[in-house]
């Protein structure tokens, strides 16, 4: 049986949610996908940092109340968040990184990839910055030290968009994607069209939890410009950077266009999309558009994402599922850990052979 030591990099929903995972599912996963995950280290602003060689107890780390500096209550902890040398000196075979990310540099989300990946540690991340901004240099220093950077829960949470399109339509020839890739301006605009101006709408889904305290980065579009990166360099083979690609929010849509959409049996929706042109190059866009009710896309409501995906073999092949939520994107980095295992690339597997 393999048992892989994973430190966790933040201790928010989405490693929280993947500790409660691990607490209820691992002997299932022993059963099914033949491993089982041991928390050997986690490091987090606000609780501090802690090191457990021999594993620490999941259960534990999510139903103890602890308060700002908790960790340093613990057996090999401290009250403040050490990274990297948690990254670089723990005991793990797989580092999963859900911190706080600059969008401009992808800080610090990024050295920590790359502590991990020159240590000859696995990562996983749900991050988007990372992968936007470095995925290439990144993929390149897990190829020279043997590990890998798996990152399937930057675009679509636990909605396995990336996987899918690279798996299962292998061979198909896409030629480019439009998507719906953020579940707040989306959750907006719906509330938009039962007739709230913008104002309202946004403060409602901050009040359900959609959207932040500043919701810049969601309705602005600046969040959906990463994803299109992302799946542009990595399903149509691109070289995208953030400011290659035009960004236009929602914050202009008036209550008045909302309504002139209805009444021409349409809705307007932010688009990320990306295309190859006729001489190898790709554009990017993250624009509103208004889409027929015809439209794969127009049906997709509330916080839900979706991408629909243009091939020239099989036409348009859409991926709906939930664009965000702590399990969903908790099942992403499992998901991710899967391909490892599957992959059998692990520090485990070198050893045993």
């Amino acid at each position: 049986m393999t048992v892989y030591n994973i430190a966790l990099i933040g201790f928010g929903g989405v490693n929280r949610a993947l500790a409660e995972l691990i607490a209820a599912k691992n002997q299932l996963w022993e059963r099914d996908l033949g491993f089982r995950l041991n928390i050997v280290a986690v490091s987090d602003l606000y609780l501090g940092s802690v090191i457990s060689p021999n594993g620490l107890d999941a259960r534990t780390l999510v139903e103890a109340k602890f308060e700002k500096g908790g960790f340093g209550q613990l057996s090999g902890g401290s009250a403040e968040a050490d990274n990297e040398t948690i990254i670089k000196t723990a005991p793990a075979d797989i580092v999963v990184e859900a911190t706080f990310t600059n969008p401009k540099d992808g800080e610090p989300a990024v050295s920590h990839c790359r502590w991990a990946l020159e240590t000859g540690k696995h990562v996983v991340t749900t991050n988007k910055g990372p992968v936007a901004i470095e995925a290439q240099a990144l993929k390149a220093l897990a190829k020279a030290n043997g590990v890998r950077f798996e990152y399937e829960g930057a675009v679509m949470s636990g909605t396995p968009v990336i996987r899918m399109a690279e798996k299962t339509l292998s061979g198909a020839e896409l030629k480019g994607f439009e998507g719906i890739l953020n579940g707040t301006s989306n959750f907006v605009l719906g509330r938009m069209e039962s007739g709230l101006d913008f104002e309202s709408a946004v403060k409602e889904a901050q009040e359900l939890g959609y959207a932040e305290a500043d919701p810049t980065a969601d309705v602005e579009g600046f969040d959906v410009r990463l994803k299109v990166v992302i799946l542009a360099n990595e399903l149509l083979g691109a070289n995208l950077k953030p400011e290659d690609v035009s960004c236009k929010g929602i914050s202009g849509l008036s209550p008045s266009d909302i309504q002139e959409a209805a009444n021409a049996n349409s809705r307007w929706k932010l688009i990320g999309a990306a295309v190859r042109n006729d001489d190898g190059s790709v554009t990017g866009s993250v624009s509103p558009k208004r889409l027929g009710l015809d439209h794969p896309l127009a049906g997709v409501n509330g916080a839900t994402n979706a991408v629909s995906l243009d091939t020239e073999l099989l036409g348009a092949v859409t991926i709906t599922g939930p664009g965000a939520g702590r399990i969903e994107t908790a099942y992403a980095l499992l998901s991710d850990i899967v391909a490892i295992h599957s992959a059998g690339t692990s520090p485990i597997a070198k050893e045993a052979a």
